[in-house]
C-alpha cells in the first residue's frame, strides 16, 4: 500500500512538473510574441508619425502660392488633426472594428495628401520649388515605409495569434487572458483599380 502511495505521488509530481514546465514555456513564449507584435506597432507609429511631422511642412510651402486651391489645404489639415485625436493602445490592436477605424482615418489622410499632390501638377511654380520637391520625396519615402511596417506588423500579429490559437498554448492563453491582435486589412474599395481619365 505505502509502494502504491509512492508510485502515485511520482506521478502526480511528474504530471504536475511537466504541466509547470510547459506552462512556464507556453506563457514566456506568448509574452515574448507579444511583445514582438507591440514593438512592431510602434514601428508603425513611428512611420505614422513621420509622416504626420512633413505635413505641417507641405502645408506652408503650399500656402505661399497664393491662388492656391484652400479647401484641399483645409482638408488635409483636418484629415492630419482627425489622426491626431486617435490613440492606439492594447485595447485597439486587439479589437478590429477599432483598428479599422484607425486605419480609415490614415486612409483619409493618405486620400487628401494624394488630392493635394494631383492639385499642384495645376502650379508648374510650385512643382519647381526645390523644398516642395524635397518634400514631396520624403513623403513617398514615408508611405513606402509605411507600407512596409504595416506589412511587418501583420506577421508578427500572424505569429502570436497563431501560436495562442494552437493546443496547448490555447489553454495558457486563456488562463493568462492573452487575446488575438487584429491585423490591418485593405481599405474597402481597394480591390478596385481606379478609373483614370486623362480628358481632365
Amino acid at each position: 500500500m505505502q509502494k502504491f502511495f509512492w508510485i502515485f505521488l511520482g506521478l502526480i509530481l511528474l504530471v504536475g512538473g511537466c504541466g509547470f514546465v510547459g506552462g512556464k514555456n507556453a506563457y514566456n513564449s506568448m509574452v515574448d510574441k507579444e511583445e514582438q507584435v507591440e514593438a512592431q506597432w510602434a514601428q508603425v507609429e513611428n512611420v505614422y508619425q513621420r509622416r504626420m511631422d512633413l505635413i505641417p511642412n507641405i502645408v506652408e510651402t503650399v500656402k505661399g502660392y497664393a491662388n492656391f486651391e484652400a479647401g484641399t489645404l483645409t482638408e488635409v489639415t483636418s484629415a492630419r488633426a482627425r489622426v491626431g485625436q486617435m490613440t492606439v493602445d492594447k485595447e485597439v490592436l486587439e479589437n478590429p472594428e477599432l483598428l479599422q477605424k484607425f486605419n480609415d482615418a490614415q486612409g483619409e489622410l493618405t486620400g487628401a495628401l494624394n488630392r493635394l499632390m494631383v492639385v499642384s501638377e495645376n502650379y508648374p511654380e510650385l512643382k519647381a520649388n526645390t523644398q516642395f520637391q524635397q518634400l514631396i520625396v520624403e513623403l513617398e519615402g514615408s508611405e513606402n515605409r509605411i507600407a512596409v511596417e504595416r506589412k511587418k506588423f501583420n506577421e508578427a500579429a500572424q505569429d502570436y495569434n497563431k501560436f495562442i490559437r494552437k493546443f496547448p498554448n490555447n489553454i495558457y492563453a486563456g488562463f493568462f487572458n492573452f487575446d488575438d491582435v487584429a491585423y490591418f486589412k485593405a481599405q474597402s474599395g481597394a480591390e478596385t483599380a481606379p478609373k483614370v481619365d486623362f480628358n481632365n
